[in-house]
């Protein structure tokens, strides 16, 4: 099987090739190194493309996804049997200083893929698999019960679970990458619906793993063991350090491209993330390094939270698990963070 995968250099597209060349799958991947232009050195993600580069089922393409006649003519001759979209611009915080920057790559680029995918590929047999963020919801999830305790916010019923795909979308604040995002997610579900094609977008929580080019805008996790192991002050902005996120390891996303592959969808929209059990806040975070690793990591709280910032999320993928129930998370948290620490700081 021929799979086209974007941002092969980033964290769930770099992830995903590997679990899909571990499978014998020949991939043609797309990233033209926009990660180093957007955040600087830190963010550079060319060694990953180029080991990568060394297996011989990989073919790399160093083309711009908002560029729509490259795209049209790669997709033309290449009939990839799938599409697994995981580039992105991925930063709520940068695209209100880049707004067309943004939404080009988020939005524009994501037509330019479905409009070719939908043309050149087969219509009843290929996949469109589009990774899309929880950012979708906007603050929403700030406007539901949620409960303050010594270390971190929760959810109260009927949300304790964490958020499903039944939260609405509308009239709240997203941030411009939100609805760049939207935008893109939208029209992979309608391109599925409309035209009867197989797609299939996922809202992705916090996703992480030892291949996370983290900087300050983006890579929460990643970034502050960065910050512990670089002895750098680390900045939590606003909600006391109480805010709580879910972690999901991108191999755990990588499984879940692959249950699609297998028994695909047309417009379904899944919510994937690491769920209650791998939820923590910053706080409790900071204090699971600190027993770790012995290391103090210095903080401080900006009391101004970012805008359009979630004060809890974890997820509930109860509507995926039951679509697929062969699907299994492998990482729990602390398998998470100690794979960090050992990748990348031992």
């Amino acid at each position: 099987m021929l799979l086209l995968i974007t941002g092969t250099g980033g964290l769930v597209g770099s992830e995903t090739t590997l679990y899909f060349l571990n499978k014998g799958y020949r991939i043609h991947g797309i990233d033209n190194e926009s990660r180093k232009k957007l955040f600087g050195s830190e963010a550079d993600v060319s060694k990953i493309i180029e080991e990568l580069q060394k297996n011989s089922l990989y073919t790399h393409h160093h083309i711009d996804i908002r560029n729509r006649y490259v795209i049209e003519s790669l997709i033309k001759n290449l009939k990839p049997d799938s599409i697994i979209h995981c580039a992105a611009q991925p930063s709520h915080d940068k695209a209100a200083s880049l707004p067309y920057v943004d939404f080009d790559i988020n939005s524009v680029g994501t037509l330019n893929l479905l409009e070719s995918f939908r043309n050149y590929c087969d219509n009843k047999n290929s996949i469109f698999i589009n990774m899309s963020t929880n950012k979708v919801y906007g603050d929403k999830p700030n406007h539901l019960g949620i409960t303050e305790l010594e270390t971190r916010y929760d959810f109260l019923s009927p949300w304790e679970y964490g958020i499903d795909e039944s939260l609405t979308i509308d009239n709240c604040l997203h941030s411009l990458f939100g609805v760049s995002k939207l935008s893109a997610d939208l029209y992979v579900q309608e391109y599925g619906k409309y035209f009867d094609l197989n797609t299939v977008t996922f809202r992705g929580g916090c996703i992480t793993g030892p291949n996370h080019k983290s900087v300050e805008l983006h890579g929460f996790l990643s970034y502050i063991i960065k910050c512990l192991f670089a002895n750098k002050k680390y900045v939590i902005h606003g909600y006391k350090g109480k805010q709580v996120r879910d972690q999901i390891h991108a191999y755990d996303v990588a499984t879940a491209f692959d249950e699609v592959i297998k028994n695909p969808k047309k417009g379904e929209v899944y919510n994937i993330g690491g769920q209650y059990k791998n939820a923590s806040s910053i706080l409790e975070i900071i204090e699971i390094l600190h027993k770790k690793t012995g290391k103090k990591l210095e903080f401080e709280i900006n009391n101004i939270p970012r805008k359009g910032d979630h004060k809890c999320y974890y997820t509930d993928m109860k509507k995926f698990t039951d679509h697929f129930p062969n699907w299994r998370m492998s990482y729990k948290l602390n398998d998470i963070i100690d794979e960090i620490i050992n990748r990348n700081y031992t």
